[in-house]
């Protein structure tokens, strides 16, 4: 039984839901998103809120009950306020820059890493060690953030790397002199 599912999304002021059959389309001064929904839910919009329903009693569309909620919440989350990741660059001489749509990485290989940002996120470099990743849609700035990340991963000895804001890394220690 989804309790997530259950509980209303309040639509802030400036932002506008419709929903056409299995089409939610949600505008906003930030932009607007728009996704296809399954028939196994049915999506209504009642009184400045966006409620999500199982249409019949089944597993699996009490299922995607919860998952539509989340990801509609997302979206109003998205076009009202924007989304935003942080990631931080550790280690001696890394540092990262952003030239017009591209992200240069400089993580200690011998060539500086260059990667296009796709359409709709921006990034932001701050003391050359914190990259800051904004959009309106979550799961593509989450996706850019990971990819980022997965240039150079943070390593277990030292921590260098390119890790997420609050990410712990478990150190290891190192062999010991005999």
């Amino acid at each position: 039984m989804s309790r997530i599912g259950k509980k209303p999304i309040e639509i802030p002021s400036g932002v506008t839901v419709e929903v056409t059959g299995s089409v939610v389309k949600v505008s906003g001064p930030k932009g607007s998103l728009s996704q296809d929904f399954s028939n196994g839910v049915s999506i209504a919009v009642k009184d400045a809120a966006v409620e999500v329903e199982s249409a019949d009693g089944s597993r699996k569309a009490r299922s995607f009950q919860g998952l539509y909620r989340a990801l509609i919440g997302n979206m109003v989350q998205g076009v009202s306020e924007g989304i935003s990741k942080t990631l931080e660059i550790n280690g001696l001489g890394y540092r990262a820059e952003v030239e017009g749509n591209t992200l240069v990485l400089n993580v200690g290989y011998s060539h500086p890493v260059r990667y296009d940002l796709p359409e709709g996120i921006s990034a932001a470099v701050d003391k050359n060690t914190v990259i800051t990743v904004t959009g309106i849609d979550k799961q593509l700035v989450g996706q850019v953030a990971s990819e980022i990340r997965s240039i150079r991963k943070p390593e277990p000895y030292k921590g260098k790397g390119i890790k997420y804001e609050n990410e712990h890394i478990k150190r290891k220690a190192g062999k010991t002199g005999v």
